[in-house]
């Protein structure tokens, strides 16, 4: 057996927010240009490499206590799920998926305002993302913050389902390797590296869906397509290459981002732990 840490809800917290932060912050420049390469309107017109920071101040107000909630509940659920040994990567696609819906309460009206930022959805009228919040709140209320919830949902519990029992059984092998100790944040930063870059290359037709449904500035009562209809107009409309807008910088930024953001975790929850 390999010995495991079982950090408690708050060392989660802190150390899934200080992850969240670092991450965010880090490979904002690399998530706007996969943003606007997704973007309908085009790579260009959406604002090339100009403004890369753009939308940089709803990620740090939102980063921190959308990871400190994933991870915090990704926790708990772990250690109080009934399923292991065989069973230990049903419990933890289950714990991140959980994960995931608990932190996609904090992280998508976040990811509303960046992405609008991002790609000067508004124009001149909110180059900032207070501004946007406000755009946003004018025009579509409380519901537009929330535009690409069931989206995010549906791309955020394939991806986790994808990369948290790879990362745990990662971590195992080479735990196992070492003498069956606990990994230290270098260590786990490898096996999170290599997780989050398969599920982030396997997912992006997703990430292109979860990112045309926050882009559509159509008022509220309009009748919106469907996520097949959307999927089937992309597909038809600007062939299947289009699904994958962005697969390379989604896939390094995820890649380069899973070894900071769990190697972090790791180190944060180890102190916490020692201390």
């Amino acid at each position: 057996m390999t010995a495991e840490r079982k950090p408690t809800f708050t060392q989660s917290l802190i150390a899934g927010g200080a992850a969240g932060a670092a991450v965010d912050v880090l490979f904002f420049p690399i998530d706007t240009v996969k943003t606007r390469l997704q973007s309908a309107q085009g790579f260009v017109k959406a604002g090339g490499f100009r403004g890369i920071y753009k939308g940089i101040g709803s990620v740090v107000v939102g980063s921190a206590p959308g990871a400190a909630m994933f991870f915090s509940t990704y926790e708990m659920a772990k250690q109080s799920l009934p399923l292991h040994g065989q069973l230990a990567p049903l419990n933890h696609m289950i714990s991140a998926s959980i994960g995931e819906v608990a932190a996609c309460l904090i992280r998508v009206p976040t990811e509303v305002i960046k992405t609008r930022t991002q790609t000067s959805s508004y124009g001149s009228s909110a180059t900032t993302s207070f501004a946007a919040a406000k755009m946003v709140m004018r025009h579509d209320g409380i519901k537009g913050f929330y535009r690409g919830f069931g989206t995010t949902i549906m791309r955020e519990i394939p991806f986790t389902s994808l990369q948290f029992p790879l990362y745990e059984l990662l971590k195992m092998r080479l735990s196992l390797a070492l003498g069956s100790r606990p990994l230290r944040a270098p260590e786990a930063a490898i096996c999170g590296s290599i997780a989050g870059g398969v599920a982030a290359a396997l997912t992006t037709p997703l990430d292109v869906l979860k990112t045309r449904v926050m882009l559509d500035m159509r008022e509220p009562s309009s009748q919106f397509p469907s996520l097949l209809t959307r999927f089937q107009q992309i597909y038809i409309n600007e062939g299947p290459r289009a699904l994958f807008a962005g697969v390379v910088p989604r896939t390094l930024w995820i890649s380069a981002g899973g070894a900071v953001f769990l190697g972090v975790y790791e180190w944060a929850v180890g102190g916490l732990v020692s201390s």
